[in-house]
């Protein structure tokens, strides 16, 4: 088994990942609003392809935070998803995942969401596995990092909370 102590600290660029996809008609509802889970599931594809650049392992998603849609996606609409790791923990990594809709006619392009996605790294038995430490370098990336280490302090705190209410019910 590696001890995390062992492992090679990684830059943020050494995980960042950018999908580019098209949005055809079969990714759309009969208004041509582009469906949420066709970006969801696009959104875990950027965060686990970033994920498993920085562990160089498999990884399996763990938990999606809020993912709120502040414009549509048309049809047509070239959609690029940008990710890279915010944060590592022993055998966890988090992964920030910004999304933009752009009109590849006019070149209009907005900002439609950002998430935070938790995953795990894991040996081919299913069992987790440490990660590189990650070496945030520039002042945005380490206030990003302080955030994140926040944010898991957050989701362990409510998981604990919910076990506690399961096992009390």
């Amino acid at each position: 088994m590696v001890n995390k102590d062992e492992l090679h600290g990684k830059s943020v660029g050494d995980s960042r990942v950018t999908l580019a996809v098209l949005m055809q008609p079969e990714h759309a509802n009969s208004l041509g609003n582009v469906h949420g889970g066709w970006i969801m599931k696009l959104v875990d594809e950027a965060g686990g392809l970033a994920s498993m650049r920085h562990a160089q392992q498999r990884v399996v998603t763990v938990a999606v935070d809020q993912l709120t849609f502040k414009h549509p996606i048309r049809i047509g609409d070239l959609v690029t998803l940008f990710a890279e790791v915010s944060y590592t923990g022993r055998t966890s990594l988090e992964v920030e995942v910004r999304v933009t809709a752009e009109n590849p006619l006019t070149g209009e392009a907005v900002h439609t969401n950002t998430a935070f996605l938790v995953y795990v790294a894991i040996d081919e038995a299913g069992v987790p596995i440490p990660v590189p430490p990650l070496n945030p370098r520039t002042e945005q990336q380490k206030e990003r990092m302080k955030q994140a280490k926040l944010r898991q302090k957050y989701r362990i705190k409510h998981a604990k909370q919910v076990e506690k209410e399961i096992i009390e019910s």
